[in-house]
């Protein structure tokens, strides 16, 4: 087992937005290494999801409800009595964001104090690990990677939501520091890509669903780049943060935390889209006239995480964007065969966790 699953292996951890994409994968690791889980989210809102389609409401106690109702989440952290909690849930799509702007303020921040709030009140929480994004920083389009010392911004309601929501961490975090509060670290991470996402307004789902039906896929800011990361990348973060807030040296690990990738070579979302193809199909392409302004360059400093953390992550990008076209075209060959969908997605979701610790472990042993 590497590190963080030793330390983790029989910990009890809540995961708010379990249901979700990135909540799902991380169910699915964190399950088979032994971790004690419970989860609290809205139900997944697409069809096909990643939760039911890998068989996990099967696995882990859950409570169905919305962060915003704090009484609610209150007594289910209380009952679950978690040791560690990873704030996931949250309203991450910025063009939904210029759609819903209120609501993404009340769910990203305001749902934020609720999540440190509860917790606070739970004499088990020892750590809450918040996961914001690579938009928080005040965007300059600058040609390097921002570090967790830059200031952080918003120009749009998701982007500054999420900074919001640091703001209110941060808050917490200075103004409760007593023996039984919980440590609270932040990490922020990259474009999150992999397997099981069907969210509308991204790239690599908008790409499955229209090589999936035949339609036009249409692109907006084509030569934007994004710190493209593996969602594994990303899960294996979160574990080793909350491995940190349940050592003998909390403090160290309780502030913000960029995880983004390490390949320094930078991806357009034009270049995702040709790796994309080069794995499955190119589908027609149509480019938006008028886009919703968003950030043309954005990059990640994560050396804090390398050389403190020891986080490293052993795929390239080109590498990342392959395994991610593989679920998807693994998925469509086999929804459209005589066989059980989803134990033959819960074996390939699985190959490539096994991938990814076997990449790691090789890391880790030189």
């Amino acid at each position: 087992m590497l590190a963080f699953e030793k330390a983790l292996r029989g910990a009890r951890i809540m995961v708010t937005g379990h249901s979700g994409f990135t909540g799902s994968w991380l169910c699915a690791w964190f399950n088979d290494i032994g971790v004690e889980l419970s989860g609290y989210s809205l139900a997944p809102e697409t069809t096909p999801n990643l939760w039911q389609l890998l068989g996990l409401e099967q696995a882990i106690p859950s409570v169905t409800a919305d962060i915003m109702d704090y009484d609610r989440l209150a007594a289910a952290m209380a009952e679950a009595r978690p040791d560690i909690v990873i704030h996931l849930a949250a309203q991450p799509l910025v063009r939904r964001s210029y759609r819903e702007p209120l609501r993404t303020f009340a769910v990203n921040a305001l749902g934020t104090a609720n999540v440190i709030e509860a917790a606070r009140h739970t004499p088990s929480v020892r750590g809450v690990v918040c996961i914001t994004t690579d938009k928080v920083y005040e965007n300059r389009e600058w040609a390097y990677g921002y570090r967790e010392s830059d200031p952080l911004g918003g120009k749009d309601p998701y982007s500054a939501s999420k900074a919001a929501a640091e703001m209110i961490i941060k808050g917490y975090a200075s103004s409760f520091r007593g023996s039984d509060d919980p440590a609270i670290a932040i990490a922020r991470g990259g474009n999150i890509i992999g397997g099981g996402d069907w969210s509308e307004d991204r790239l690599i789902p908008d790409f499955v669903r229209a090589v999936a039906h035949g339609s036009t896929l249409t692109l907006r800011f084509p030569d934007a780049t994004r710190p493209w990361q593996h969602v594994l990348a990303l899960v294996q973060g979160y574990g080793m943060l909350a491995a940190g807030l349940l050592s003998n040296e909390p403090e160290r690990y309780a502030r913000a935390w960029n995880l983004g990738p390490e390949d320094p070579r930078q991806y357009s979302v034009r270049t995702v889209l040709e790796i994309m193809a080069e794995q499955w199909q190119r589908p027609d392409l149509n480019y938006l006239d008028a886009p919703l302004p968003e950030a043309g360059y954005l990059a990640l400093d994560s050396r804090l995480a390398i050389n403190e953390l020891g986080w490293t992550v052993p795929w390239s990008v080109k590498e990342m964007v392959a395994r991610t076209a593989q679920w998807y075209r693994e998925y469509h060959r086999a929804s459209t065969s005589d066989g059980a969908v989803g134990e033959a997605m819960r074996d390939f979701t699985r190959a490539q966790i096994q991938d990814w610790r076997a990449a790691q472990l090789a890391l880790a042993t030189g």
